[in-house]
This record gives C-alpha cells, structure tokens and sequence, in this order.
C-alpha cells in the first residue's frame, strides 16, 4: 500500500443536526478496492486517481492526535463516506483500528460506516468509547442476495456476512443500523429486496435502515457503472438511458410504491428511518448508559 502526504486528518466541526449527529469527518484512505459498480467517489469532482488503489496518509496517527488535542469541542468522529475505512490492508495496517483507540482516549465519539465484517475486531474499542461518548457502526447493505451482491459489490464482505456482523455489534451493545442504499433502479430497487432486507436487520439487532431509492451518476462514475451494467446485466444500460438521459440523480421509478413498503415493514419490527429519530436514538442510547451508570 502506498502512503501519501497529508496534512489533515480530520474536517472542522460541524452542528450534528444533520448527518446521523456527527460532528467531525475523518478520511484516513484514499480510494477503495471494494470494486462496488456504483459508487459515487469515483466522481471526477473528488480528485481521485486509480480510485480502485488504496492509499493512506503518512503519519494519520500522529496528525489524528495533534487534531483531536487541539480540537476545541468534543463531538462524533464519523468515517466511511469517502473510502471505506475496513479496506483488506486496514487488517495488517490497523489504522482505523488506532484512530478509534485515539478517539477514546481524547474523549470523543464515533461512528464507521463500512461493508466489512472486519469492523467487529474494533467492538471492544467502540464498547469503551461508548462508555463516555456516543459509538455507532453503519453496515451498507443495498441486497439480501449474496449472488447479487458480488456483482454490484464483488469485493465486499458478503451481505449474510455483513448481517452476522450487524449482529455481533448490537450484541455488544453498539447502536447499529444500515444504509439501505442505493437501490439500484431495474435492478435491486424491488419490494422483495426490501421486504428480506429490513426483516434481517431486525432480526439482527439494527435499531435503523436509512434508504436511498435510487442512485447518483456523474462524470466517469457514470461511464464504470455503464460497463459494468453491458458486463452483467445485458441491455439495463439502455433502460438508464431511456428513463434518466443525463440527470444525477436516478431515482427508481418504483419509488412511492417501495416507499410505502418500506414504511410499513420498518413499522412492522420498530426500526427508525426518520433521520431526526436516528439522531436522537444514538445519542440517548448513549445518555441512557450514563444514568444507568451514575
């Protein structure tokens, strides 16, 4: 793995009023191998060359540190929306994993988001956390079908896989969810897919599934998802054309029936699915802690 320079490890704060109530964004690698045919980073407009090589930044630990002691408000560390931060090297290099332990130690809270069941080896480092701040972990999960999934995602832990780590998490205590997204339209935006996947995470401990119907297309994102599209899924690249042009966003043409479906199944087992109710939920399951413990 190659290691590049860097000067910042993490963004400025933010009111966590908006994003799952995080307030700080973390980025210690650049690009991901996950190979996933949709993704959004390998947009022109993040800078990213050989998206498809990961990249660490040189000294993340000590830069974290400095940051993190400088840092003037406490709040949640959150990572995983640019480069997933449970990259095949993070299980030699263990770099999320001492990022997390820093976390702790200066007194903040975290959250990952990932498609790796590798983030369960951290559950004792998010257990501490939790211990005086706010921890969540964030498993996507776009298809119940694991044949599926290693065609839209063919270098990611396998969806049963990610649900036994979703399992594993909530059974330690951690606030779990899932981002239902993107559901791709013509083919996983179904409400089977929907129906299989909110009764798994339910079954597995999520407290949240927070979905997108559809997807986002720029640039050569654009042109990877459309080969990938010829590659395994002849003739839905015609459809995309047809139904979106060149619009970014795609959303499923399903969506107010999925919608509806969606609702009434998060309904059915309580999951959360209101961003304002998510927010809520993960910092008083940290409050709830605090006055069970004084």
């Amino acid at each position: 793995m190659e290691f590049i320079a860097a000067k910042t490890i993490l963004s400025g704060y933010s009111h966590g009023d908006s994003w799952f109530g995080c307030n700080y964004n973390m980025n210690i690698y650049r690009g991901c191998n996950h190979g996933c045919i949709y993704c959004d980073s390998r947009s022109e407009c993040y800078h990213v060359e050989n998206f498809d090589e990961v990249k660490a930044k040189e000294n993340t630990l000590l830069l974290l540190t400095q940051e993190l002691k400088s840092k003037r408000k406490k709040g949640v560390v959150t990572t995983g929306a640019m480069s997933d931060p449970y990259n095949p090297y993070e299980a030699e290099y263990k770099l999320t994993r001492g990022a997390l332990e820093l976390i702790h130690k200066y007194g903040f809270g975290a959250s990952v988001l990932t498609k790796s069941d590798l983030v369960t080896r951290d559950i004792d480092v998010l257990a501490k956390i939790k211990e005086h701040s706010p921890a969540m972990a964030k498993l996507t999960i776009t298809t119940y079908d694991d044949e599926l999934c290693k065609k839209i995602e063919p270098n990611v832990s396998v969806t049963s896989r990610r649900f036994a780590a979703l399992n594993e998490l909530a059974q330690a205590g951690i606030f779990t969810g899932i981002h239902m997204w993107p559901l791709l339209p013509y083919i996983n935006d179904t409400e089977e897919n929907i129906k299989q996947i909110i009764k798994a995470a339910a079954e597995n401990g999520a407290s949240f599934v927070s979905p997108y119907f559809g997807l986002t297309l720029r640039q050569n994102q654009r042109l990877y998802f459309y080969q990938q599209l010829d590659r395994f899924f002849p003739g839905t690249k015609q459809k995309y054309i047809s139904t979106y042009g060149d619009k970014y966003e795609c959303i499923s043409v399903h969506k107010n029936e999925l919608w509806q479906v969606f609702k009434t199944e998060c309904a059915r087992y309580g999951l959360l699915y209101k961003m304002s109710d998510i927010r809520e939920a993960f910092k008083s399951s940290y409050e709830n802690k605090q006055m069970t413990m004084f």
